[in-house]
């Protein structure tokens, strides 16, 4: 054995195998492409027949102080009200997460979520949560349908079928929610018709502490 691997616990075929390694994943880091939703550099990828994000990372070294690797950025309500009011919703379409404060700002959270697939369905502004709802009905919007004839009038709630998941928190908006979801593969990603989709572990807490009346702004 060489007396460079002496008490490492390493063979010589160890080391050079990780050198191996090492050089392959270097060499997927420079299959670089953009992000659509941040304009960041996308270094790495997915390998065959895994999700596209799985194994992607983004480094932008010009990218505001405030956002991290994923280009996640730090929010407060009062960048976007004046006021708490009974409580403030925040929907980051760019970062794909949801920022919760309640009344006195008790409580904070943060959820990662679900954002529409296209920006001709994101509908942008201030709006405030006008209903709440467990186990929601889903009717598809004509517009939908129009697309997908074969999507049902209705589906009930609390059937797997039903994509707005466990909990409803209803806008002002017609035909706009943030729920939950049984298909968690959409968490994160641009997955939706227009909601705001969460863990349904996740939108069951929110709906525990979001009053009606709560602001909303998405962004």
């Amino acid at each position: 054995m060489d007396k460079g691997f002496k008490g490492s616990g390493l063979d010589r075929r160890a080391f050079f195998g990780g050198l191996v390694c090492a050089g392959s994943s270097a060499m997927g880091a420079f299959a670089q492409q953009f992000d659509p939703s941040t304009g960041n550099m996308v270094y790495g990828g997915a390998g065959q027949g895994q999700a596209p994000d799985i194994g992607a990372w983004q480094v932008n070294p010009n990218a505001d102080r405030r956002r991290n690797l994923s280009a996640f950025r730090m929010w407060h309500w009062s960048d976007h009200f004046s006021d708490l009011g009974v409580g403030v919703i925040l929907a980051d379409v760019s970062s794909r997460a949801l920022h919760y404060w309640s009344a006195g700002e008790a409580t904070y959270r943060v959820y990662p979520c679900s954002v529409p697939v296209t920006e001709e369905l994101t509908k942008r502004g201030k709006t405030e949560v006008v209903r709440k709802a467990k186990n929601p009905p889903w009717t598809p919007t004509p517009d939908m349908r129009k697309k997908d004839p074969s999507l049902p009038l209705r589906v009930e709630g609390g059937v797997p079928e039903n994509p707005l998941g466990a909990y409803g928190l209803y806008l002002s908006w017609p035909a706009y929610l943030i729920h939950g979801t049984h298909d968690t593969r959409k968490i994160g990603r641009l997955s939706s018709n227009g909601c705001y989709g969460l863990y349904n572990e996740h939108v069951t807490e929110l709906y525990d502490l979001a009053e009606i009346g709560t602001q909303v702004a998405v962004f």
